[in-house]
């Protein structure tokens, strides 16, 4: 298992839809174990393999240490509840910022597991916008393009200010 760099916002890789796994092999368990091992250093509780410039359909998270972490392979958002709920959202990727954005309170997808089989999971609350979140960001959809202009040009400039590096002073003599 490695740590490996995770791409910032702006990259346009972020924006770029992943093309869905095709191979079930031990390159994928270990693709899938360092984005285990990445997120959790970042730290986060979700993460897609374009986080880390790999432009493929995989999506690692942990929401707690009970129930551990999951993966899914070329998720499908197969179903959302017609109620709404807000929640803070943010991005290892652009990390330091969040701002609320609205999700589906439920939601069912359908996913391969790293050996291929087919699975569905319904999820509510947390999960439910996890889901959504990360499927968006395999869509090439960047989690601030959901927040009003406003908010999200707001965002950035506070996150360009963050990262801009420091001015350096002229040598006192």
């Amino acid at each position: 298992m490695t740590i490996r760099p995770i791409i910032r916002y702006p990259d346009r890789r972020l924006a770029i839809p992943a093309r869905p796994v095709t191979a079930f092999d031990d390159a994928l368990r270990d693709l899938a174990a360092d984005l285990l091992e990445t997120m959790r250093d970042a730290p986060g509780i979700g993460i897609t393999a374009p986080h880390i410039g790999i432009p493929l359909r995989v999506v690692v998270l942990e929401l707690d240490a009970k129930d551990g972490p999951r993966t899914y392979v070329n998720p499908v958002l197969e179903w959302a509840s017609p109620e709404m709920l807000m929640h803070r959202e943010g991005s290892v990727s652009m990390p330091g910022l969040n701002d609320e954005v609205q999700r589906h309170a439920r939601v069912r997808i359908s996913y391969q597991d790293v050996d291929g089989n087919m699975q569905t999971e319904e999820s509510e609350a947390l999960r439910a916008v996890c889901h959504q979140h990360e499927i968006d960001q395999l869509d090439g959809m960047f989690w601030i393009q959901r927040l009003s202009r406003l908010k999200r040009e707001r965002l950035v400039k506070k996150f360009e200010k963050m990262t801009r590096p420091p001015l350096a002073l002229p040598d006192e003599r």
